[in-house]
C-alpha cells in the first residue's frame, strides 16, 4: 500500500513538471533527481550515514533519559509534581530556538546534533511511558497491596510490565522525530550530514540535489521506524500485538 502511494506521487509529480514546465530550479523532475542520486551517491551516502549516526544515537539517549525521566516522575510523585511542568514548558520552546544554543554549547560536530535529537524525542518517550505507568487499573494495584506488596515492588512488578506497551507506542512515535531533530541541528549549523547537503543545495539552486537529499533522509527515517519496530516487542513479549 505504501509502495503504490510512493508510485501515485511520484506520477503525479512526473505529469506536473510535464504539463507546466517549470524552471528545473523551482521542481525538477524526479527523473532528474534520479539521476543526480545516482551521480552523486558516494557523496550523498557518506553524508546519510553520519546524520544516521546522529540520529540513532539521539533515538538511543533520548530514549533512555525519557525512560528515566517518567520512572522517576511516577516513582517520587511529589518531585513528579514539580519537575513535569518544567518538562512541559521545555517541551513547548520552539526547537530553532535551541538549536543555535546547543551548537554554542557542544560545538559543530555530531554532539550538538545527538542532543537536538534527544530533545526532539524525549517528551513522547517520557509522556508515553508516564501515562502508561500511570494508568494501571486500581483493582490490580489494590490486589497488590493487600497482597504485602511496597509501593515500589508494586511499580516494579506490576505497573513496569503493563506499561511497556505505551512505551512500545512512544518509541514507535519518537523514531520518525530523531532524523528530524539531527537535520535540525545540521541546518543551524555542521560541517557535514545531509542537513547540511541540503542547506549547501538550496543556496546554490541545486533543488535536484535538495530533493535528492530529502530522498535518503526518508528512506534512514523508514529503516529507523523498522529497527524499531522490530525491537519493541522484545519489551513486551507477552503483549505480541503491541
Amino acid at each position: 500500500m505504501a509502495l503504490r502511494g510512493c508510485l501515485a506521487v511520484l506520477l503525479v509529480w512526473q505529469a506536473a513538471v510535464y504539463l507546466l514546465d517549470p524552471p528545473r530550479f523551482l521542481l525538477p523532475s524526479p527523473a532528474l533527481v534520479g539521476e543526480t542520486l545516482l551521480a552523486r551517491l558516494p557523496m550523498l551516502w557518506t553524508q546519510a550515514l553520519l546524520t544516521f549516526a546522529e540520529a540513532g544515537l539521539g533515538l538511543l539517549f533520548g530514549s533512555l533519559a525519557g525512560i528515566l525521566a517518567a520512572f522517576l516522575v511516577v516513582a517520587m510523585p511529589r518531585v513528579g509534581a514539580l519537575a513535569w511542568p518544567v518538562l512541559l514548558v521545555l517541551q513547548a520552546l520552539p526547537v530553532f530556538a535551541i538549536a543555535p544554543l546547543l551548537v554554542l554549547w557542544f560545538g559543530f560536530g555530531m554532539a550538538s546534533k545527538v542532543v537536538m535529537a534527544a530533545l526532539v524525542l524525549f517528551f513522547p518517550v517520557a509522556s508515553a511511558f508516564a501515562d502508561g505507568l500511570r494508568r494501571t487499573e486500581r483493582d490490580l494495584v489494590e490486589a497488590a497491596e493487600l497482597a504485602g506488596a511496597t509501593p515500589f515492588q508494586t511499580l516494579m512488578r506490576l505497573r513496569l510490565p503493563l506499561a511497556m506497551p505505551a512505551l512500545a507506542s512512544g518509541l514507535r512515535v519518537a523514531a520518525p522525530l530523531a532524523p528530524l531533530g539531527a537535520v535540525i541541528g545540521e541546518w543551524v549549523g555542521a560541517t557535514g550530514g545531509l542537513g547540511f547537503v541540503m542547506i549547501q543545495a538550496n543556496a546554490r539552486m541545486q533543488t535536484d540535489l535538495l530533493f535528492a537529499a530529502f530522498a535518503l533522509l526518508a528512506v534512514l527515517t523508514l529503516v529507523l521506524r523498522v529497527l524499531v519496530d522490530e525491537f519493541v516487542p522484545l519489551l513486551a513479549p507477552w503483549a505480541r500485538s503491541i
